[in-house]
């Protein structure tokens, strides 16, 4: 749930960059490796904030899939060193 919200409000943020942003009409000339192009000042940065959320969301998503598959399988050891005790005979004292 709380992932939900943080998510909400991020979106809220790029929803209001993007109405502040309308109001602002200058363009920009962008250069790449082989061309050049001119965009509008709102759609660059609207681009460029999707594209660092897209990005910072996917190494979260990968980090938090590795922190799940580490905790499934140190369950899965639990279990096993569990049952291999419960399997396991008290040594008993022999006073002859």
């Amino acid at each position: 749930m709380r992932s939900f919200i943080i998510t909400v409000l991020v979106a809220l943020v790029f929803f209001f960059a993007l109405i502040f942003g309308a109001r602002n009409e200058q363009m920009v000339t962008i250069s790449y490796f082989v061309a050049q192009g001119e965009f509008r000042l709102p759609l660059v940065l609207a681009f460029v904030f999707l594209a660092g959320f897209m990005i910072s969301w996917l190494f979260a998503i990968y980090h938090m899939t590795k922190l799940k598959l580490a905790l499934r399988n140190a369950k899965k050891k639990c279990i096993q060193l569990e049952s291999k005790l419960e399997g396991m005979t008290p040594a008993r004292d022999v006073d002859a």
